[in-house]
């Protein structure tokens, strides 16, 4: 989904070189392998003044909460891995559905990234990796980097359910100037790509409306390489799945400045077909669990 806007899709085990075009900057990625980062510029992270992404015992200390239960409630939060690229992913609905952008499964010329890919949480110290069914995946388009980015959005199902873990309700309402919290993993300089980020921000403006019912959000919580797909959490208790974040678009991308009209990310609101799309796999794995 490139287009003249300067659009970064932020997936993958790679750091693309910058695209300097009207109004906007951004960076494209093409997955490499990892032992080909020492060879690439430093990761791309977004940065609103300062970076104010924190470790869940960072943000437990800062808000008074047992570590424990925050990493309980989010443990649904994960990685969606796909040949030699990943992106952020989480359990939506029920235990063997997830949501992410559609540009963590499909590749710049509408190829899935690998023959296979797997979806993996952190549970209590200990990695437990699923399988993603590849012919359940639903997208908002199957070739995302040549459309708009309101539909750059997928659900799919995992071959087997996730137990002792509680997947992320969706969000009644998305509704702009509201408090989120962007909660992923992925970013490629944290922890190696794995470890969660945690951070309190703000939904901005409704930048566009896809044909579906998705709509497309600003908002201002950093975000690095790897993290597309990320929750983008809501409600009065900060914990219902409301978007996913695509990317970012920048005129200054690799330097720390406020939120503005050129500096931003986005995220794409789980309504109308993508909503719809999440309904329906749930249903299924329910039906199928009779």
């Amino acid at each position: 989904m490139p287009q003249l806007s300067g659009l970064n899709l932020l997936s993958g085990l790679s750091i693309a070189a910058v695209l300097v075009v009207p109004a906007a900057a951004g960076s494209f990625p093409t997955p490499t392998a990892p032992n080909s980062a020492a060879f690439l510029p430093i990761t791309q992270v977004l940065v609103f003044g300062k970076n104010s992404r924190r470790s869940a015992e960072e943000f437990a200390a800062e808000e008074k909460l047992s570590v424990k239960d925050v990493k309980r409630a989010h443990a649904a939060s994960g990685l969606v891995e796909c040949g030699e690229a990943h992106g952020a992913g989480q359990l939506t609905l029920v235990g063997n559905v997830i949501t992410t952008a559609a540009h963590v499964f499909y590749d710049e010329r509408g190829n899935l990234r690998g023959a296979s890919c797997t979806f993996a949480i952190e549970m209590e110290g200990r990695s437990v990796r699923v399988p993603v069914d590849l012919t359940s995946i639903k997208a908002g388009s199957t070739n995302p980097y040549a459309f708009p980015a309101v539909h750059d959005w997928a659900v799919a199902k995992l071959t087997k359910s996730v137990v002792d873990v509680t997947p992320y309700q969706l969000s009644d309402s998305v509704q702009p100037q509201s408090p989120i919290e962007f909660v992923a993993r992925g970013h490629i300089d944290w922890g190696d790509g794995r470890r969660m980020s945690m951070e309190a921000c703000y939904l901005h403006d409704q930048l566009s409306v896809g044909k579906e019912g998705t709509r497309e959000f600003s908002f201002d919580c950093e975000t690095g390489d790897g993290a597309s797909g990320g929750a983008v959490l809501m409600g009065e208790d900060q914990m219902q799945l409301g978007a996913i974040l695509v990317g970012w678009r920048s005129n200054k991308p690799y330097r720390a400045v406020p939120f503005s009209p050129t500096h931003y990310n986005f995220a794409v609101s789980i309504e109308g077909a993508f909503r719809t799309a999440v309904l329906d796999a749930a249903k299924k794995m329910v039906a199928g669990q009779r």
